[in-house]
C-alpha cells in the first residue's frame, strides 16, 4: 500500500516509545517482587498523578444518566461561557465566549490553528527544544516548522532578536509554548510583547501554547499572551483541561481566537471532529466550580514543593538542571556528565535504577542527546526514591 509522502517527515514518537520499554522491564524479573525486584518508577510521562477533581468525577456520572447529543462544533455555549468567566477571575481578561472554541483536545486545537493558517510553502518558526507534537502539526498542514535552537541563556526560548533574523519572505508566524514542555520555562511578559510586536509588523500570526498556564510557580510569569496589546488579531491560544484541570484522558481542549479565524476554525472542526465529547464538555463544567478551583490550587501547590524537592536534588547528582522550572512539571537537565546519549542512557537507567526518564530525542534537533527530561507529576515518595535509586547508580 502506497503511503502519504508526508509521514516521511514525522517520526516517531520517542516519549511513547520509551514508556513501551518501560513497560517492558516492569513486566520483567528487574521489577518482580518474587524475584527481588522492584517497582518500576515512571517520571517519563507529562500526566499528573491526581486525575479529575472530585466534582467532575460526580457530575460525569450524573451526565451519563441523561442525553448526550452532538454539541456545537464550537462547544457548548455554557462551557465556552465558563472559560471565559474563568479568564475573567484568574487573569483580568475580559475575553467574549464568541472567540473560544473547545476542542477535542489541545492536540485537536494545535490542529486546527495549523490547519487553518498554514500550507505548503509556509514557514513556521519554533524554539528547539520544544513539544514535539507542536513541530508534526506544522508538517500535517503542509508547512514546513523551522526549529531555532535556543539555550539556558535564552531560558530555553526564543526572543524578538532571535526571530527577527530567522525571518524570511516565507514564515509565516511563529509557534510557542510558554510555559514549555519539555523545559518548564516561561517567556518573559516583556519579551513576548517584543517578539509579538515584530511578529505583527510582518504581518505574520503568533499561536501560543499556553496548556501549563495554569501552573505558573512565579508571579512574573504566569500571564496570558491574551492580555497583550491587540491580542484579539493575531494571536492564538491554545489550552487544554488535561494538565492544570486533571481531565487527560478526557480529551477536551479549546482555542482563543481572533474574531475572523472564527468561522475558518467552526467549518473545519464541523467537518473533521464533529464536536467535541459531549460527556466530557457537560463534566467539565464542574472544574469552575468554587471547591474544584481550590482543590486545582492546592494541587499547583503541591507540584510546587514537588519541583522545589526535585531541581536541587538532580542539581546535586550532577544531572544539573540549568534554569529552574518556572511552570508546568518538568527539569530539563544536561547529561552528558555521565553519558553521551540520552536515549541509551534513559534505557540504561530502566534496567540498572528500574526509572524511566524521557530523553530529548523527541524535543529538537540542536544536541539532544545531552538533555533529558523527568516529569515531577508523580507522588514526593516517588521523587524521593527515584533520587535514591539514581544516587545508587551514579555517585
Amino acid at each position: 500500500m502506497k503511503l502519504a509522502a508526508r509521514l516521511d517527515r514525522i517520526e516517531p514518537f520517542y516519549v511513547m516509545e520509551l514508556a513501551k520499554a518501560a513497560a517492558q522491564v516492569a513486566a520483567g524479573p528487574l521489577c518482580d517482587p518474587a524475584q527481588g525486584g522492584r517497582r518500576m518508577i515512571r517520571l517519563n510521562i507529562g500526566e499528573p498523578d491526581f486525575g479529575a477533581a472530585p466534582a467532575v468525577r460526580e457530575a460525569v456520572a450524573h451526565v451519563a444518566q441523561g442525553p448526550t447529543p452532538y454539541t456545537d462544533a464550537l462547544g457548548l455555549p455554557a462551557l465556552r461561557e465558563a472559560i471565559s468567566r474563568w479568564y475573567a477571575q484568574r487573569f483580568g481578561l475580559d475575553i467574549s465566549p464568541s472567540r473560544i472554541a473547545v476542542t477535542a483536545g489541545a492536540s485537536a486545537a494545535l490542529q486546527l490553528a495549523c490547519l487553518a493558517l498554514f500550507e505548503r510553502g509556509d514557514e513556521v518558526l519554533m524554539p528547539d527544544p520544544c513539544y514535539p507534537c507542536n513541530r508534526h502539526f506544522v508538517t500535517t498542514a503542509d508547512a514546513t516548522p523551522r526549529l531555532l535552537p535556543t539555550g539556558a541563556a535564552e531560558r530555553f526560548q526564543l526572543d524578538a532578536a532571535q526571530v527577527r533574523e530567522a525571518w524570511t519572505l516565507a514564515t509565516r508566524g511563529v509557534l510557542l509554548a510558554s510555559p514549555s514542555n519539555p523545559t518548564g520555562t516561561s517567556i518573559a511578559p516583556e519579551v513576548l510583547a517584543d517578539m509579538v510586536g515584530f511578529i505583527r509588523s510582518q504581518g505574520g500570526v503568533t499561536v501560543v501554547d499556553e496548556i501549563y498556564l495554569p501552573l505558573s510557580y512565579e508571579e512574573h510569569f504566569g500571564h496570558s499572551a491574551l492580555g497583550l496589546p491587540g491580542a484579539g488579531e493575531d494571536i492564538v491560544s491554545v489550552n487544554s483541561f488535561s494538565k492544570y484541570f486533571g481531565m487527560t484522558g478526557w480529551r477536551l481542549g479549546w482555542l482563543v481566537l481572533p474574531p475572523v479565524l472564527v468561522p475558518a476554525i467552526e467549518r473545519l472542526a464541523q467537518n473533521l471532529y464533529i464536536c467535541p465529547s459531549t460527556l466530557a464538555q457537560k463534566a467539565a463544567l464542574a472544574c469552575f466550580e468554587p471547591e474544584s478551583i481550590a482543590e486545582f490550587e492546592r494541587r499547583r501547590a503541591v507540584l510546587k514543593q514537588r519541583r522545589d524537592f526535585i531541581v536541587p536534588a538532580l542539581n546535586d547528582l550532577g544531572l544539573t538542571v540549568p534554569v529552574p522550572p518556572d511552570g508546568a512539571f518538568y527539569a530539563w537537565m544536561d547529561i552528558s556528565r555521565f553519558h553521551a546519549d540520552s536515549w541509551a542512557f534513559a534505557h540504561e537507567l530502566l534496567k540498572s535504577a528500574q526509572v524511566a526518564l524521557t530523553p530529548g530525542r523527541d524535543f529538537g534537533l540542536s544536541d539532544p542527546q545531552r538533555w533529558m527530561r523527568l516529569s515531577f507529576a508523580s507522588s514526593i515518595e516517588d521523587l524521593q526514591e527515584a533520587v535514591a535509586r539514581l544516587r545508587e547508580v551514579l555517585v
